[in-house]
């Protein structure tokens, strides 16, 4: 897994275009905050959110009750639930994930490599 996530990391470094939204940045931020340094956690925020190639999506109270309907729907923990609510409105049917959980759910792909 590790390796796969490298692999998508360098792709988007590369300029691949990708869609998040502030949450998923926060979700994201957290982890590595446990994980490193905060300067090293800092640091990988700072390239996430100055990437002109990372789309981060603004999330209103709107999305938050749609996700909370499909997070009960199709029993997912909420952000898992606002991701699919973003992905659906944008059209988005794809997503680079290792959470088995976006398997189960109808129109979206998920990309592990």
């Amino acid at each position: 897994m590790k390796t796969h996530a490298q692999a998508i990391i360098r792709r988007v470094q590369e300029g691949e275009k990708v869609t998040t939204s502030a949450v998923h940045v926060s979700e994201t931020t957290n982890i590595l905050e446990k994980r490193f340094p905060l300067q090293r956690a800092r640091h990988v925020a700072s390239q996430i959110i100055q990437s002109p190639n990372i789309e981060i999506l603004p999330v209103d109270r709107l999305h938050y009750e749609a996700a909370l309907a499909t997070s009960e729907r199709h029993d997912l923990g909420l952000n898992d639930a606002l991701a699919y609510t973003l992905m659906r409105e944008r059209n988005i049917d794809a997503i680079y994930s290792f959470d088995k959980d976006f398997t189960k759910l109808p129109g979206i792909r998920r990309l592990t490599e």
